[in-house]
């Protein structure tokens, strides 16, 4: 899908639509981004928004690591084209999949194939402080700092604008033709739906206690192609699922983070951050840390529910509402979903918006029928992971969820010995393909015949990254 060209100004109406996006984080603007060609936009963020790259009061999780996949970095570079030369201009590296990844995986370590894939690596700071800088130049897009959303205008049948409060305490209303509520994990859409008469969403929620520690450390000299490395959990044992992972960020640094599922999780003590690293399946992750400098504490997040709010269910949705990114949905960090997904969401609101235009009836539900479909790809991997560990809460997977966990386990073992089921695997886990995917008839074969490799035995560091942090 290509860009929309901007109206040249000699043919440009006298008032285009006008659209409110509630939030200046990253799914704010990315809607800010998609929205652009067709409508003036005012993004309101509670938040003063920083300068530079660092972080601010809303995205507490932005301290742990993050990974933006393929997928949603495709998708991020089809709504501001040039933003990904931006990020390596910036600092962050491409890092290409499974080639520079070392990742022990339920089913057995991962081989460094060809580039199949690849993420962008960098802190949240910086990826998103680069996309602001992108979006805020751009003509017709207003943002609005310091101030607080007060509520919706309108009925249960169109919203037709919002309340807010600028930092000064003056409070008025915002018209617009749509509003988009990006506004995160604190979103407070289902109150302000309510207050309309609008029926509520169904929700799901699936809870394995998991915390996440983190913390930041200078990475050894000769590392600056250094993998991603990671050990992750496999959650057919019956113990807490526990992962550790470095990501290469900007600046010569290792951002670390450690994970634990109920029964199993991480402190803020710095003394015990290598030892849980040592203690998990493979202690690849705290010996490699060992070898490097602490810069920062120990950071802790306990705020991880996956929980989803099936907003395309709704009965009578009204006109000129649509809720994107964490504000539908919220995943385990763990699989790194939320970035991607917030991405693809923005994509499938200006198709529609493309297609349909803004005051078109019916747009608001299309739209938030689109957006289930990367949510829905995105929460299923979660979830029915994350409800094997011990003490979960959530619902419990029939027969049907229970036979498809038996076959990806089979499929994920193969995938760690034949290219061609571990590239479908990647794509699905990138976001880059369906789900789908995963039971096409030559897949299906190839997970029947397995692997055609033996497992490794080890982490698959070469002889130059062993060097380069343990020395000759």
């Amino acid at each position: 899908m290509s860009e929309p060209a901007d109206v040249p100004a000699s043919t440009v109406p006298s008032q285009l639509p006008r659209a409110v996006v509630i939030g200046g984080g990253l799914a704010g603007l990315l809607t800010a981004g998609a929205l652009r060609p067709y409508a003036d936009i005012t993004v309101v963020e509670r938040d003063a928004l920083p300068e530079e790259p660092g972080p601010r009061r809303g995205v507490p999780q932005a301290r742990h690591a993050h990974l933006l996949w393929s997928g949603g970095a495709r998708a991020m570079e089809e709504l501001l084209p040039g933003v990904t030369d931006a990020w390596l201009a910036a600092g962050a590296r491409r890092i290409p999949l499974p080639t520079g990844l070392v990742s022990l995986s339920a089913q057995g370590w991962v081989r460094r194939w060809p580039e199949m894939e690849f993420m962008i690596s960098c802190s949240r700071d910086l990826l998103e402080s680069v996309i602001r800088a992108e979006v805020v130049r751009q003509s017709r897009i207003t943002v609005v700092q310091g101030t607080e959303l007060r509520g919706l205008e309108g009925d249960a049948s169109r919203v037709t604008g919002v309340r807010i409060r600028t930092a000064d305490g003056e409070e008025r209303v915002l018209a617009a033709d749509l509003v988009v509520d990006a506004s995160g994990r604190g979103s407070r859409a289902t109150r302000w739906l309510d207050a309309l008469g609008v029926p509520p969403a169904p929700l799901g929620e699936v809870d394995s206690g998991l915390v996440y520690a983190s913390r930041v450390f200078r990475a050894p000299a000769g590392t600056e192609e250094f993998p991603v490395v990671n050990v992750q959990p496999d959650a057919a044992r019956p113990v807490p699922g526990q992962s550790a992972t470095i990501v290469p960020i900007e600046g010569g640094r290792w951002l670390v983070t450690l994970s634990g599922t109920r029964g199993g999780q991480p402190t803020a003590s710095a003394e015990e951050f290598e030892t849980f690293a040592r203690n998990l399946r493979h202690p690849v992750v705290g010996e490699l840390i060992a070898r490097a400098e602490p810069l920062t504490d120990v950071v802790v997040t306990r705020s991880t529910v996956n929980r989803r709010r099936f907003y395309e269910k709704v009965t009578g949705w009204p006109e000129g509402f649509v809720a994107i990114g964490d504000s539908v949905a919220t995943y385990n960090p763990l699989y790194g979903h939320g970035m991607s997904v917030a991405a693809q969401s923005a994509l499938a609101l200006r198709e529609r918006v493309a297609t349909h235009g803004i005051t078109s009836a019916g747009l608001a539900r299309r739209v938030q029928r689109a957006v289930a479909g990367p949510v829905t790809v995105a929460w299923q991997l979660a979830t029915e992971t994350d409800m094997r560990y011990p003490d979960a809460i959530g619902e419990q997977p029939g027969f049907g969820r229970r036979v498809l966990t038996r076959y990806v386990n089979r499929l994920m073992r193969t995938a760690t010995g034949r290219p061609l089921v571990f590239r479908v695997f990647l794509g699905v886990m990138t976001l880059s393909k369906p789900l789908s995917a995963l039971l096409s008839p030559e897949m299906l074969l190839a997970v029947v015949r397995g692997p055609l490799k033996a497992p490794l035995t080890g982490p698959p560091l070469t002889e130059g990254e062993r060097a380069a942090v343990f020395g000759a």
